[in-house]
């Protein structure tokens, strides 16, 4: 049988907020990029690890944020109709 620890890792939190890592892939709005976050997840019937993608709204006050960069974002207030999460730090800039 499989060894189940890779399957679900739960929700990072810093402060009591939620904190994801994921890769930008849209920043044509002013102060706000698009964020793909993957979470892998196991199959309740087929126990297979699937990826799920979701895209998160995020805050980014200086515009520093380019496509493919890795960042570190967490959850926050609501900013806008979408956006509820704020940008904390860029992990790895895009080649």
């Amino acid at each position: 049988m499989a060894d189940s620890t890779e399957a679900v890792v739960p929700a990072e939190r810093h402060n009591g907020r939620k904190v994801r890592e994921g890769t930008v892939v849209s920043n044509g709005m002013n102060k706000t990029a698009v964020v793909a976050v993957v979470d892998r997840v196991r199959h309740a019937r087929y126990s297979k690890t699937v990826q799920r993608t979701k895209r998160l709204y995020v805050h980014d006050e200086e515009n520093q944020s380019a496509i493919g960069d890795r960042v570190r974002v967490e959850e926050t207030r609501p900013l806008s109709k979408l956006k509820r999460w704020r940008l904390v730090e860029i992990i790895e800039r895009a080649r």
